[in-house]
């Protein structure tokens, strides 16, 4: 997709109400730091639309960036950051759950595992958190500039083997610094778009 406008369109805290849009939505959950707000960035081709910043647990908000008015990406609070309060955590939480209930346009969640390391517990409680509400998760394994070329296939592996993916679940590489991954994201987007204009209903004039 040739990018032409992006706008960082609706922000909702924990007690905002959720827009109701049109468009296909496609969420990113990660755990902090793991490199969601530069894949995002990456995928806009923008530099800094999507705030980073070394300080896990920035993203506290529902960020919606609506892209060539065609569709949103949605920016959801990264998990796992141990210094936020537990009623903090709590809120997140019911935050990103009354989202995944409420949104009748979300098309697919893309869940950011390091690709480094072995998922931990709340990468893994994400998953199957995620699973549970009715979506099969697309993994981004992001960091792939981090290892070497031939570690990539073992931790795929391990990745796969951790979250108890099925065999037909999609798991995709990436790499913010080369943007390895990037194509085959927007490949996949574009896909479920297009699914969904054509099972929108066809509007018949009546004689």
């Amino acid at each position: 997709m040739v990018i032409k406008n992006v706008n960082l369109e609706t922000v909702c805290g924990v007690t905002s109400t959720l827009p109701d849009n049109t468009l296909p939505e496609f969420a990113f959950a990660g755990k902090s730091n793991v490199g969601k707000s530069s894949l995002i960035n990456a995928l806009m081709n923008r530099k800094a639309l999507a705030r980073t910043s070394s300080q896990p647990g920035k993203t506290q908000t529902i960020n919606f960036y609506n892209i060539n008015g065609e569709l949103y990406y949605v920016d959801l609070p990264g998990y796992g950051y141990t210094r936020a309060a537990v009623s903090e955590k709590e809120k997140w939480g019911k935050m990103v759950e009354r989202y995944l209930h409420s949104s009748h346009m979300l098309k697919c969640v893309f869940l950011l595992i390091d690709i480094r390391h072995e998922p931990s517990q709340n990468d893994k409680t994400m998953y199957d958190w995620i699973v549970y509400h009715g979506f099969r998760p697309v993994i981004i394994a992001t960091k792939l500039d981090k290892i070497n070329r031939s570690q990539t296939d073992k931790q795929l592996k391990l990745i796969r083997r951790t979250l108890a993916m099925e065999k037909d679940d999609r798991i995709i590489p990436f790499s913010a610094l080369t943007k390895q991954g990037r194509d085959e994201i927007w490949a996949y987007v574009e896909a479920c778009a297009d699914t969904l204009e054509s099972e929108a209903p066809v509007e018949t004039e009546t004689l």
